[in-house]
């Protein structure tokens, strides 16, 4: 069983490169994020699958903080480099 959980790790290692190409050709900012959001949802599977092969609780707690700080990512991406919709249609109007 265990090798089946290190083939998965393999298989996840190399959807990370294949999203890689999206970081580098992602015409939007918004592709980019999106490419980084999925390396941290995989970073968190390949933990999880890591934990279970090797019979370590500890990484529950990384994969946990990874997760966490994925989630965080996006909530600053989308605060900070998200353009403000409401503003830009009270202009319209106005304009």
């Amino acid at each position: 069983m265990t090798t089946l959980y290190l083939v998965l790790v393999g298989v996840l290692m190399g959807n990370i490169a294949i999203g890689l190409i999206r970081i580098l050709r992602g015409p939007t900012v918004a592709d980019r994020m999106l490419a980084a959001e999925f390396f941290g949802t995989v970073t968190v599977a390949i933990i999880l699958l890591l934990a279970i092969a090797m019979d370590k609780s500890v990484y529950y707690d990384v994969a946990l903080v990874f997760a966490l700080l994925s989630a965080l990512a996006v909530v600053a991406f989308v605060t900070r480099g998200w353009p403000d919709r409401k503003s830009g249609e009270q202009e319209d109007e106005r304009g």
